[in-house]
C-alpha cells in the first residue's frame, strides 16, 4: 500500500479523532466518511477488528507504512520491558517525530518533507531519513543555511513544555534528545497493547 496523501480530515473522521491534524472540522462533520456514515457500521465492532483498528490509527499518526511499522515492532519486542511501551518509544525517537515535537514543523507531515530536503541536521551531519532513530544525546537542528530562511522559521512554534525528554534552544536553532520517553507523557491517545495482542496471532 502506497502512503496515503488524501484528505486528512477523513481520516480523522474515520477514527473519530484529530490524528492527522488539528481536528478543526470534526465538530462539523464527526461521521465517519461514506454516504451512509455511522447508520452503515456495527454498532459494536469486535476484537479483531477494534485491534486492527489501533494499528491503523498508530500507522496514520506517525505516517508509517506497514513493513515500516512491522518492523518497528519486532525491533520493540527484541528489547526489554513492555513491547507495547518500547514500540511508542521507538516511534516516539523517530527523527521526522521529533522535528514536529520540538516546534520545528507543524506536523509530522511537514517535518518528514523538512528532513527529506536536508534541511535538518543530527549531531552536525546533515540527514535526510525521516525514520532515523534517535538516540539519547544526539543534537537535532537546522541546516545553517536553512536557520537564516525566514520562510521556513516563520512556523518555528515552542516546544511543549508537557515534552520533558526533549530540549529546544530558539537562540541556537538546536535541540537535545535527551530520552527515550515514559508512555505517560505521550499524549497520542494509542492503545497499544490491542497492537501486542494483533500482532501476537
Amino acid at each position: 500500500m502506497a502512503r496515503y496523501t488524501g484528505p486528512k480530515t477523513k481520516i480523522s473522521r474515520i477514527f473519530g479523532e484529530p490524528i492527522t491534524g488539528n481536528g478543526k472540522w470534526l465538530t462539523k462533520n464527526s461521521n465517519p466518511p461514506g454516504m451512509h456514515g455511522a447508520a452503515r457500521k456495527r454498532k459494536s465492532l469486535g476484537e479483531y477488528a477494534l485491534q486492527l483498528r489501533e494499528k491503523q490509527k498508530a500507522k496514520y499518526t506517525y505516517g508509517l507504512l506497514e513493513k515500516q511499522f512491522r518492523k518497528t515492532f519486532n525491533e520493540a519486542s527484541r528489547l526489554k520491558g513492555v513491547t507495547g511501551e518500547q514500540l511508542i518509544k521507538l516511534l516516539e525517537a523517530r527523527l521526522d517525530n521529533t522535528v514536529f515535537r520540538m516546534g520545528i514543523a507543524t506536523s509530522r507531515q511537514a517535518a518528514r518533507q523538512l528532513v527529506s530536503h536536508k534541511h535538518i541536521t543530527v549531531n552536525g551531519e546533515v540527514l535526510n531519513i525521516p525514520s532515523y532513530s534517535l538516540k539519547p544525546g544526539d543534537v537535532i537542528g537546522l541546516k545553517e543555511k536553512t536557520a537564516h530562511n525566514t520562510s521556513l522559521t516563520a512556523n518555528l512554534r515552542p516546544k511543549n513544555p508537557k515534552f520533558n525528554w526533549l530540549e529546544w534552544s530558539e537562540t541556537t536553532m538546536k535541540g537535545t534528545f535527551i530520552t527515550y520517553p515514559e508512555r505517560e507523557s505521550v499524549p497520542e491517545n494509542i492503545k497499544e497493547s490491542l497492537i501486542v495482542e494483533l500482532y501476537s496471532k
